[in-house]
């Protein structure tokens, strides 16, 4: 007869057994409840819940420039070629304008060296019996003691312009000497008029560098001129007025004078061209 003892030890091992046989066949097989029962199957066992391992995200396919940034803003750049907006602003700023941006029969008359006791108000009067706006450009040294002139061609509509103070040649200038030119002359126009001068040509169309940064520092911007009869020299009334009719085209600029001497050609001139070009559907304009 077997003692108790081994009687014992062996049903703990069946034991030991049964549970190492249950535990390998749960780990290697899936739970009853996903197979199927099977004819060898005995009673259902019961299910046991194992958490399936946490699967690791798949490296993504796209391409490093496709990743998502930051959010921070990106600076614009401009493109290749293109001057900063500050460069060209100061670039375009400092140009001279030589005409106007016109497809239509838009033109500028430019009257320069006044103002004159006598040529100017022989101007505006012609100005003002065919309706046409002009800049005038003043020199600084004519005007200083005729402010009630000054202020009158700005009474008629007429744009007020700087041509320096004493009408030098600003190639030959230093710097201070230029300042002083174009400020001297921006004040007196200021204190006749209130408002400031916006435009300024050197005198004889000679620009420098140095006149061009200056002006630009003081609010200004250079105008030159695309018609030029040669009034200055007094080449006769019917040379002035063949010369501006035989050159203005849309967006041509005109350059006569009313100071600087004997102005009776150009005042016989005046009177002749601009009906000839009102006719001809021309209109003025006075740029801001």
């Amino acid at each position: 007869m077997v003692s108790d003892h081994r009687i014992i030890g062996r049903r703990l091992l069946l034991n030991v057994a049964g549970v190492t046989l249950l535990s390998a066949a749960t780990a290697c097989g899936s739970s009853p409840s996903e197979r199927g029962p099977s004819a060898g199957d005995g009673p259902a066992a019961k299910a046991v819940n194992v958490p399936s391992p946490a699967l690791a995200p798949l490296p993504s396919t796209a391409p490093p420039s496709a990743a998502p940034s930051s959010g921070a803003p990106q600076p614009a750049v401009p493109p290749v070629g293109t001057a900063p907006p500050a460069a060209a602003a100061r670039r375009n700023a400092a140009a001279p304008l030589f005409s106007l941006a016109s497809d239509d029969k838009l033109v500028a008359l430019t009257i320069d060296d006044g103002p004159d006791p006598v040529y100017t108000p022989a101007v505006l009067s012609i100005l003002q019996r065919y309706g046409v706006r002009a800049t005038f450009f003043l020199v600084g040294e004519n005007a200083v003691n005729r402010s009630a002139l000054v202020r009158e061609i700005a009474r008629q509509g007429h744009h007020l312009a700087n041509h320096t103070w004493s009408h030098p040649d600003l190639r030959g200038l230093s710097e201070a000497k230029v300042r002083d030119e174009l400020e001297r002359t921006s004040d007196l126009l200021h204190a006749a008029t209130g408002k400031p001068a916006t435009w300024f040509r050197a005198p004889g169309g000679d620009w420098s560098d140095v006149a061009l940064r200056v002006s630009n520092e003081l609010g200004m911007r250079p105008m030159g001129w695309s018609v030029d009869p040669v009034d200055w020299a007094r080449p006769g009334t019917s040379r002035i007025t063949t010369r501006v009719l035989d050159a203005i085209r849309p967006g041509s600029i005109v350059l006569n004078h009313d100071g600087g001497g004997d102005r009776s050609q150009t005042i016989a001139a005046l009177k002749t061209y601009l009906p000839v070009l009102i006719d001809e559907g021309y209109r003025f304009t006075a740029p801001a």
